[in-house]
């Protein structure tokens, strides 16, 4: 599914948090989505899910209009999307096991078994294979971090946002979760826009790369054009040498 942003601004009282924003991100490709903290990235991401609705501009995926959508369509639309949000936005009143069966079980599509036996793999993987009848206010932060990607992921939708998803955690972890988002796109062909701090991590799965500050696209572009771009903001970002 491909996913367009057109002239997109939003506004918050006096303050402009997102001015004119607009990219492409192709069907089976992977945008880095970075920039300095305030830079609007986060909220580009709910705009997208149709959590919140720009001022300006319009937002397509596959083809529709996402602020445009009622009540039942985004329903439906948010059933095909994985999201992964900082503040992790775990159910304190389930355990790991129900918070990652959560969308398979909303879908509908699923058998118990099923459910079950993706539940065990997706653990296994993250390295907590023994955490099923844990509460989140039993883990860490680290390991609430490698929950809420596991619940973004389980039922493989053909779009998914993370947003800071290695934040916290430890270097063999991180490489782990990258790894993981690489073979979503590989095999399953899924369109994705993660945020990141990690660079050097993310290097290895974004197709493209889209830098944000105060709200403005600085650049969009392949990761061989910022690594060959010559705007000083963008190089000593890329580079981190820019105090942010």
């Amino acid at each position: 599914m491909m996913i367009e942003v057109r002239n997109v601004s939003k506004m918050y009282g006096r303050e402009r948090v997102l001015d004119d924003v607009s990219f492409t991100v192709e069907e089976g490709t992977q945008l880095g989505l970075i920039g300095p903290g305030g830079a609007g990235k986060s909220l580009i991401v709910k705009i997208l899910c149709g959590l919140v609705k720009p001022d300006r501009g319009e937002v397509f995926v596959d083809g529709h209009n996402v602020n445009r959508l009622s009540e039942l369509e985004l329903t439906k639309y948010r059933k095909k999307v994985g999201m992964l949000f900082q503040n992790y936005a775990l159910f304190d009143f389930m355990t790991v096991e129900e918070n990652i069966a959560f969308p398979m079980e909303n879908s509908g599509q699923f058998s118990r078994e099923e459910i079950s036996e993706r539940i065990d793999d997706i653990l296994e993987r993250i390295a907590l294979p023994h955490v099923h009848k844990q509460y989140p206010r039993e883990l860490s932060g680290g390991m609430k971090k490698r929950v809420t990607f596991a619940r973004a992921v389980i039922n493989r939708p053909p779009i998914l946002f993370y947003d800071d998803p290695t934040m916290g955690l430890d270097p063999v972890t991180s490489s782990k979760i990258f790894l993981m988002l690489n073979e979503f796109k590989r095999t399953q062909n899924t369109t994705s826009i993660c945020i990141t701090h990690d660079l050097e991590g993310a290097l290895d799965t974004c197709d493209s790369w889209l830098l944000l500050d105060h709200g403005r696209v600085i650049f969009h572009g392949t990761t061989e054009e910022i690594e060959a771009c010559d705007i000083r903001f963008v190089k000593q970002f890329w580079q981190g040498t820019l105090e942010v």
